[in-house]
């Protein structure tokens, strides 16, 4: 996919509904679904369903810390994971050690209908 139709892409997760669920990190760097190359510094992220393109803030519920993804990959494809973060923002969400934690996933706009207990 190149440039142009990235930037056609939805800036946000539209209509999207707040979400909780494991997620975990990984940095590749191959190609990933929207056929950039995997930066595993950039705040990017793989979800199975959300738009490319879109962004999602991710709270951290262990600690609340959050960081604002923009998902440009597919998966993940491990039981009870609802997305995979680049290395750098699982960094910033301090799970790296852990390899995997419970999350919040939002869009980034702030219009999720929820929070999670």
């Amino acid at each position: 996919m190149g440039a142009a139709m990235l930037a056609s892409l939805p800036a946000q997760a539209a209509g999207a509904k707040t979400t909780c669920g494991g997620a975990s990190w990984y940095a590749l760097t191959s190609r990933t679904a929207s056929g950039e190359r995997m930066n595993p510094m950039a705040m990017t992220a793989a979800h199975k369903t959300l738009p490319l393109g879109s962004k999602v803030k991710v709270t951290n519920l262990s600690n609340r810390r959050s960081v604002v993804v923009r998902i440009n990959d597919r998966g993940p494809f491990v039981k009870g994971r609802m997305i995979d973060l680049s290395k750098g923002a699982a960094q910033r969400l301090g799970f790296i050690s852990a390899g995997h934690t419970r999350v919040q996933i939002e869009p980034a706009d702030g219009s999720g209908t929820r929070d999670c207990a």
